[in-house]
């Protein structure tokens, strides 16, 4: 691998709405052709400030940067990677001011602000670097939602944006009503949730790739599919496990729905620490980035040189 300082780094604005339409890149020098793009999309229950796009890459990225078995056997298949920052909703423990904020600073987004800027930031990557479906989508708790809600087919807006090869969801939520009846003694779950898509419990059925069956969900939508990871800690208890057996039956049948010449699959993956240790210390997030690169190179997905 070349000597890390060469790594270039640089940021995007993929709108001009608002400051948090950003797009964090780090390209690999010498990087294969052929590598793949890993595109991340932070968590935080879609209002979190203090969770973006820098600090969710840094520690993972760090990891793979140094672990001496990630630099020979993932990072030899990697591009590049790439970190999304997108608008969030208001957040109680960070009160704002019209009165006193500029509106390119002011968070109150709700559904569809976020997912149009994941869109949004997708559309600007393939502009500028052209990799197709040779990327990994990778995102953590609400980030695992929109990272899986961009292959629903009744969400895509555009078809000229090619979807990703493989996804991994780590910590996802993936059921909005599901989630919010397993805590309906944690009133901030249904606080945040009703924040993002509001009121209408209808929607939030509409918009969960757990859900949604057929055309309109995943299996209907995410025809260029091949590799779905779901990863989970079994001490994570911000999200429980309702969460990802949902997702695996919605799954199963789009892995099922493959043809011949396309074989897919489901791989789970098992964490280990508390809801956001995965990308706050790094290790999770590094496994599951490795593991996939891994299992698409056993599909013979990436090349083995």
């Amino acid at each position: 691998m070349a000597d890390q300082k060469s790594w270039s780094q640089e940021t995007f604005s993929y709108g001009q709405d608002h400051s948090l339409q950003t797009v964090s890149v780090t390209t690999l020098p010498h990087a294969p052709h052929t590598g793949y793009w890993v595109v991340l999309i932070h968590g935080g229950a879609w209002r979190d400030p203090t969770q973006n796009a820098s600090n969710f890459q840094e520690p993972a990225e760090s990891i793979l940067r140094t672990h001496p078995d990630y630099v020979s056997q993932t990072l030899s298949h990697i591009a590049g990677f790439a970190s999304i920052n997108y608008r969030l909703s208001s957040h109680p423990n960070y009160p704002q001011s019209l009165e006193d904020t500029e509106l390119t600073e002011f968070r109150d987004a709700r559904h569809p602000d976020h997912f149009h800027d994941v869109q949004a930031a997708l559309a600007l990557l393939q502009s500028k670097y052209e990799f197709g479906e040779r990327y990994i989508l990778i995102g953590h708790s609400c980030g695992a939602t929109l990272s899986f809600q961009t292959v629903m087919g009744s969400l895509q807006a555009s078809k000229d944006t090619p979807l990703p090869t493989a996804i991994v969801g780590t910590e996802g939520i993936y059921d909005l009503r599901l989630f919010r009846d397993a805590f309906k003694n944690v009133p901030v779950v249904q606080e945040f949730v009703q924040q993002a898509f509001g009121s209408n419990e209808a929607l939030w059925d509409a918009v969960s790739p757990a859900k949604q069956e057929g055309p309109a969900g995943v299996e209907g939508g995410w025809k260029a599919g091949r590799l779905a990871v779901l990863a989970q800690s079994p001490d994570d208890v911000l999200v429980d496990g309702g969460q990802i057996e949902a997702m695996k039956q919605t799954l199963k049948r789009w892995e099922q729905s493959h043809t011949q010449e396309t074989p897919r699959r489901v791989l789970v993956l098992p964490l280990t620490g508390e809801h956001d240790d995965p990308w706050l210390k790094g290790e999770g997030l590094a496994k599951a980035i490795a593991v996939t690169v891994k299992e698409l190179q056993a599909m013979g997905l990436v090349s083995s040189s």
